[in-house]
């Protein structure tokens, strides 16, 4: 375990990256926005404050850790030396943030060997700030927040997200399909790390999604686990690019079954 002196400074680096960047993606968005490019495909989009905010964040931890490593969404990779990552969602829900919608966030962890650490997910256009050391709880604007009690299978709300890849939407269609009839509801906010929060909070008993990233996942996934949630991917994997499952426990098991059942990790 890390030394509670290294996980405070890890923190107060994150907390002051995922501030500045979404104060900067608040009140720096122009009416005019534009889109600078295009990721996975032509609806999946980068725009001009996606490279602004991942730039601010590069710096600022460059200056303040500069032996780490970075993997971020816009493409910034660097190997580090100190065996300390940090792994960075810039705008998670950039088709949100473009639309004027409020579900989008910046996403900052710190990792170790491969497992997050400590996680901070700012929404600033919820007003919230979401954060989680390992071994220390999640917190939600300061104050301590935990996973909702499981409610049976037929009565809980599922979260989750679509690929921007059109085959891979069709499949993920198909899923949604079988499993809407068996819940309450499902939900789609837009934004990953937002949904895993959200888990966090006791907003949804459960999300899950194919194809996420890890700075999709990194800061979010801890922050839910953290809350109490049961955090994973397909039956015997953590969370992966093929499938990230969290939810409360008691929803989190005929959760990843009926997934599993469905085969939603595949095409």
């Amino acid at each position: 375990m890390p030394s509670p002196e290294l996980l405070d400074e890890l923190l107060d680096v994150a907390l002051d990256a995922a501030r500045q960047a979404g104060t900067l993606l608040r009140d720096g968005r122009p009416a005019d926005l534009g889109v600078a490019g295009t990721k996975s495909s032509p609806v999946d989009v980068v725009t001009e404050m996606d490279l602004a905010s991942e730039k601010l964040i590069v710096e600022l931890i460059g200056d303040r850790r500069p032996a780490d490593g970075y993997l971020g969404e816009e493409g910034t990779e660097r190997p580090g030396t100190s065996g300390i990552r940090w792994v960075v969602d810039p705008l998670d829900g950039t088709v949100n943030y473009l639309y004027g919608l409020p579900s989008w966030a910046v996403s900052v962890a710190a990792e170790i060997d491969g497992r997050a650490v400590v996680g901070v997910v700012y929404a600033p256009a919820r007003g919230e700030l979401f954060q989680a050391v390992v071994g220390r709880g999640a917190l939600l604007d300061g104050r301590p927040v935990g996973a909702r009690p499981a409610p049976p299978w037929g009565r809980a709300l599922i979260g989750t997200g679509f690929s921007y890849v059109r085959e891979v939407r069709v499949r993920q269609a198909a899923v949604l399909l079988a499993l809407m009839p068996e819940v309450r509801d499902v939900r789609r906010g837009g934004a990953a790390a937002v949904d895993l929060c959200d888990v966090a909070a006791g907003r949804l008993d459960g999300y899950y999604e194919r194809g996420l990233a890890p700075w999709d996942r990194a800061a979010g996934c801890l922050i839910a686990a953290e809350a109490g949630a049961l955090v994973g991917g397909r039956p015997g994997h953590g969370p992966d690019g093929d499938l990230t499952v969290a939810a409360a426990p008691g929803v989190y098991e005929p959760l990843q079954e009926r997934l599993a059942e469905l085969r939603a990790w595949a095409d």
